[in-house]
């Protein structure tokens, strides 16, 4: 396959899964191609043309020729400056790796990560929480999120990747999407009627299994294994975490447990006083499933897949 296509293939994937529905993603795409045509040439210049096919702006191709076939790649979550001196070492011993493939953002998706971060806007909307309160609330975190990564140096591995001459691409929302609707449709065939259920229905995927005996297994943050897990909502999408109140105003929309890939302090400690139930995945392998479901794609067309950095390579 080319570059261009396996590029192609993700991103088609990523809006068929999205969690808000199809149409979303293209009213994203409408927007962002209005926005291009209202601009002077010299603002066009910056503008990141690909925002008009692909409305995720933490997935792109980071360096390398569109047109470069891909026989084999090597793929990770977090695929940096290390891994990509071991894919060159792995070519210098014979390996011919065509392509890098990262999971976890670098260069400009890094930096425009908080773009993403609408996409958590519209599923608080979607499942009721006032729009203007979602838009309040997730813009402030959007605007944290931004200014963090903002002073960060986030063409590193980019670099890297071009001095070495290796083609390199990031697919995180692309992948994401495919976990978020993987597992949220498990569980809901699943129908677990306690945390233990959920943990025990998680431990199931052969993933989370695989984490488990690396020592990091499913983990309940808030409630108990005895506790009611009613109505669930699966948050694994969204670029990275939302604002800390999230869970408290989904709590008051008649959600009772979230599973979530990874939760800070404050988030835990405001989920705990609305008596929100809060499931642990874990990170690395639920990121290790979303990949997983695409890179099973590229291995029917052909590509050969070598895991590295975590991934937990499952095929289905």
């Amino acid at each position: 396959m080319k570059l261009y296509d396996i590029y192609k293939l993700a991103v088609e994937n990523a809006i068929d899964n999205d969690p808000r529905g199809r149409a979303y993603a293209e009213k994203t795409l409408a927007k962002n191609q209005k926005a291009y045509d209202k601009l002077s040439d010299d603002d066009k210049e910056l503008f990141d043309t690909e925002a008009l096919f692909n409305p995720y702006a933490d997935s792109r191709i980071l360096y390398g020729d569109p047109d470069a076939e891909i026989n084999k790649l090597i793929c990770g979550i977090d695929m940096e400056t290390p891994e990509l001196l071991l894919a060159n070492e792995l070519n210098k011993q014979g390996a011919a790796i065509d392509l890098v493939l990262a999971h976890h953002p670098e260069g400009r998706p890094l930096a425009e990560l908080a773009e993403v971060m609408g996409l958590q806007t519209d599923l608080l909307s979607l499942y009721g929480v006032r729009a203007n309160l979602a838009q309040a609330i997730m813009e402030e975190r959007q605007t944290e999120i931004q200014r963090s990564v903002g002073v960060g140096n986030t063409m590193r591995a980019v670099d890297t990747a071009r001095l070495l001459g290796l083609n390199y691409a990031c697919f995180h929302t692309l992948c994401d999407n495919l976990v978020n609707k993987f597992v949220g449709d498990y569980l809901a065939q699943k129908a677990p009627e306690t945390l233990d259920d959920v943990v025990k229905a998680l431990l199931e995927i052969p993933e989370y299994r695989q984490s488990a005996k690396q020592g990091v297994p499913p983990r309940i943050y808030c409630g108990s294994g005895s506790s009611c897990a009613g109505k669930i909502m699966v948050d694994f999408t969204g670029g990275t975490g939302g604002h800390k109140d999230n869970y408290s105003y989904l709590a008051e929309q008649g959600i009772s447990t979230i599973i979530v890939m990874h939760a800070g302090v404050e988030v835990i400690k405001n989920s705990k006083e609305k008596y929100i139930n809060i499931v642990c995945a874990g990170h690395i392998a639920s990121d290790s499933i979303g990949l997983n479901l695409l890179l099973d794609k590229l291995e029917e067309r052909g590509v050969e897949i070598a895991a590295a950095s975590g991934l937990i390579r499952i095929k289905r």
